[in-house]
């Protein structure tokens, strides 16, 4: 594989724009191809912004570019797995925003499609890259928490989004707690075997006409009998948070600062500190360099770091949460073992 691979960009939006920065930014990783977006109004904006002299709205300008060795798929959700299909018929690398899909059915298409095409698929599951997550993760593969006995992970966010992205999201569960499913079973080691989820709407009339909810608490309980819970709101009040705390036998690792600068003033009249409003700024770092990564695993011909399997196990979880709360019981993990994944999923509704 060429040491500067030529990849092209679908979608410019909000993760777009920033996957775009960094490829833009890493000449010397990659020679950008060209970018891609229905919008064509969004795409001429962007296009005069950044000076690019390759876009377009016909998709096949980047799945007909036999040059092209690599594509960043950041358009809504339901174009995922088409693209990623596509991707795997011309032979083509890919890294996908979350989710695959939003039914394991059309997951596990895209996922044979890669397979059978013997081509790579990473899935945009950003907390992995993450300075502070990164590291944690490796203290406890080494041993220096000891056994996991809990982990406790929460996700905020500063407002609810607008009712046309909730309409499309496919539900708090598998748009926003599936980072949390994949960020738990990614530090645990394990996928658990009983979930249990609550869940309710308070944000406004704009969630309950979606069929949705905004706030919920899920527990987990694993094998060797630990657990862990996460905790999900559209509205947190004050700006997004994120935050880990994972216990052990030997000792306990807490994950989540969110100040823009590493300081907390103390004065007479209280304690003063800023801090990051939303995701993209809290974790910019993450989002290049997970992008780097795919780059690094493209030419060197290697396995991604976060795969197709590891996106469908976490949709698979946001699944059973689902179930569960329609349910009012906790749902253990083989009761949609055995192949009928996609018969659950085909008769369950957002919001039951």
């Amino acid at each position: 594989m060429n040491a500067r691979p030529r990849v092209g960009l679908i979608g410019c939006g909000r993760i777009g724009k920033i996957h775009l920065r960094t490829l833009l930014a890493h000449p010397e990783r990659c020679e950008f191809a060209g970018l891609v977006d229905s919008n064509e109004g969004a795409l001429r904006t962007i296009a005069a912004e950044y000076r690019l002299e390759t876009v377009s709205t016909d998709i096949s300008t980047i799945f007909d570019d036999p040059t092209i060795d690599a594509v960043i798929i950041a358009s809504s959700t339901e174009t995922h797995a088409a693209c990623i299909e596509e991707a795997a018929r011309t032979g083509t690398s890919a890294f996908t925003e979350k989710p695959i899909a939003l039914d394991l059915e059309s997951t596990d298409r895209a996922l044979a499609a890669v397979h059978w095409a013997g081509t790579r698929l990473q899935v945009g599951f950003q907390r992995r890259f993450d300075s502070g997550y990164a590291a944690a993760h490796r203290k406890i593969a080494d041993g220096e928490l000891g056994t996991i006995e809990m982990i406790r992970d929460a996700m905020r966010d500063p407002a609810p989004p607008p009712p046309a992205y909730l309409e499309k999201s496919g539900g708090l569960f598998r748009d926003m707690t599936i980072h949390n499913f994949d960020c738990v079973r990614w530090l645990k080691g394990h996928d658990p075997v009983e979930i249990f989820a609550v869940g309710s709407a308070l944000t406004g009339d704009e969630v309950l006409a979606a069929g949705d909810i905004d706030t919920s608490i899920v527990t987990m309980r694993f094998a060797d009998g630990s657990l862990a819970s996460i905790e999900n709101s559209r509205r947190s009040g004050f700006g997004y948070d994120v935050r880990t705390e994972v216990f052990g036998s030997k000792g306990a690792i807490h994950i989540g600062d969110s100040r823009q600068t590493p300081v907390r003033h103390l004065t007479a009249s209280g304690v003063r500190e800023d801090h990051q409003y939303f995701f993209l700024e809290r974790f910019k770092d993450a989002y290049e360099a997970e992008v780097l990564s795919f780059l690094q695993a493209v030419v060197s011909d290697t396995e991604v770091e976060v795969t197709g399997a590891d996106g469908r196990a976490a949709l698979r979880l946001a699944i059973l949460a689902e179930e569960s709360r329609r349910l009012g019981r906790p749902i253990a993990a083989g009761e949609v073992a055995n192949g009928i994944d996609s018969e659950l999923e085909s008769r369950m509704t957002i919001s039951a």
